[in-house]
């Protein structure tokens, strides 16, 4: 398998070179040349299989020429052993129709970790034996940070450098990252916004000084490894539900478009999606591109949905560039620089074909996490809870299941859980002392200077 970029002029990449990449070259994100399929045969085969033996039935196509059937086997067995919940992704029914698909049964509570986990031993196994060095370097709203750090913390030949928007993420998130004290984790905390963040990320990419300085690669869900793992567990969850006999819908709590766009590759895969659901907070700017094609940006509001409090969803350029049928650089250069654009008309047609979007404002958040106890007696975090408002209110026809992705723990956002519910949902036992563990971080401006100073006075150069 080769993939290529959505801005067209970065060289085409195994899979390979396209994880320790990350981004292109060229400012723009990789995806395969072309999209694998299965045939409802092999997605009726699924059915029964353990959640390993699915991802390897997936993901097989997608990393062709660089990892046999058996390594990628013996990769996911080490990632999806550490997860506390057999099933790795188990579904909870709500009601008639509504399911949750519970994705942070690993270790920092987080659906990042379905991903991650693996991801961490790619690079690990992508790096054995080369002497090359690893300089990750990532932007979090909460998840992705801890979910990377403990995924990669004291991994030989790999140093991480994780920024995150000072004063915008939960207690449990912050310290999930701060208190990994391994020499080769490095926290940073930003005077800014996580869009800030992910703008300083690209520009180090970006910038033939400092990249051309580190061996650097992304964590973030710009990084295709990264994405591809997520598109599993719609598979996982659908065959569950009745599929390739059925159709399924799924409403996706969403911020940078991963995670959804995860289901659009499924769906393009062969598997029969009714709906993917694009659930947005106040920070709507992935709503208002869907429903009337405005990709223009504001400023960011902050929320009890911290992972949502995004402007710039950078995974909304691999949707754009597939249902362009073409390379988008030209289009997305202009949104970088305008910070606003309209979607042609081919992308707004195709997008319709198979996504909803919803605005969910904080009173109904906090109405469905009420409904969800109420009803099921099931406490769900303000993320999901945005997910299931979409849900509830997509009309989509009853013989349909809608499956809510629930995208964290409900302990990671303990007061926003209970302000909405009168229940102070508990840490799970497997984060132990976190609250008494020492902190290491570095405050620093949201200024490309700054940040690159720090990293390079840190981070191995290459060889």
């Amino acid at each position: 398998m080769r993939y290529h970029s959505t801005r067209g002029a970065a060289p085409s990449l195994g899979f390979r070179d396209v994880t320790l990449a990350g981004l292109a070259s060229d400012g723009g994100l990789y995806v395969p040349d072309t999209w694998p399929s299965l045939t409802r045969e092999q997605i009726a085969g699924l059915a029964g299989l353990s959640y390993v033996e699915t991802a390897v039935r997936v993901m097989l196509p997608f990393v062709e020429g660089d990892l046999s059937e058996d390594e990628l086997r013996d990769l996911c067995s080490q990632a999806y052993g550490r997860f506390s919940h057999a099933a790795v992704t188990p579904l909870v029914q709500l009601d008639a129709q509504h399911w949750l698909l519970e994705l942070f049964h690993g270790p920092t509570l987080a659906f990042k970790d379905v991903a991650l986990q693996l991801l961490g031993l790619l690079f690990e196994k992508f790096l054995a034996g080369s002497g090359d060095h690893l300089t990750i370097v990532g932007a979090t709203s909460g998840d992705t940070g801890s979910a990377a750090i403990d995924a990669v913390a004291g991994r030989a030949g790999i140093d991480i450098f994780m920024l995150h928007p000072k004063g915008r993420v939960s207690d449990v998130q912050r310290r999930q990252m701060t208190t990994v004290l391994a020499p080769n984790v490095h926290n940073i905390a930003i005077e800014g916004s996580f869009d800030d963040a992910q703008a300083l990320v690209k520009a180090m990419f970006n910038d033939s000084g400092f990249a051309g300085r580190f061996q650097v690669t992304a964590v973030n869900s710009i990084n295709w490894a990264r994405l591809m793992a997520q598109v599993v567990y719609y598979f996982y969850a659908a065959v569950r539900l009745g599929a390739p006999e059925r159709e399924v819908a799924f409403a996706v709590p969403t911020g940078n478009f991963g995670d959804v766009f995860a289901g659009y590759v499924a769906a393009k895969m062969g598997l029969p999606v009714a709906k993917l659901i694009v659930a947005t907070n106040v920070n709507d700017i992935l709503h208002r591109a869907l429903s009337s094609g405005d990709y223009s940006t504001g400023s960011v509001t902050p929320t009890a949905a911290p992972s949502m409090d995004i402007q710039v969803s950078s995974n909304f350029e691999r949707l754009l560039f597939d249902l362009a049928g073409s390379d988008v650089g030209e289009q997305m250069r202009g949104f970088e620089r305008a910070r606003a654009m309209r979607l042609s008309n081919a992308q707004r047609e195709g997008a319709a074909a198979l996504f909803a979007s919803d605005r969910i404002e904080p009173d109904d958040m906090n109405g469905a996490m009420r409904w969800a106890f109420a009803e099921s007696g099931e406490v769900l975090d303000p993320h999901t809870a945005i997910g299931l408002a979409a849900a509830r209110r997509a009309g989509l026809p009853p013989e349909v299941p809608v499956v809510t992705l629930a995208t964290a723990h409900p302990a990671k956002f303990r007061d926003a859980v209970e302000r909405a519910t009168g229940q102070r949902p508990s840490v799970p036992a497997r984060l132990g002392d976190l609250f008494e563990r020492q902190e290491r971080y570095d405050v620093l401006p949201a200024t490309f200077e700054a940040v690159t100073a720090y990293i390079a006075e840190r981070a191995t150069p290459k060889r």
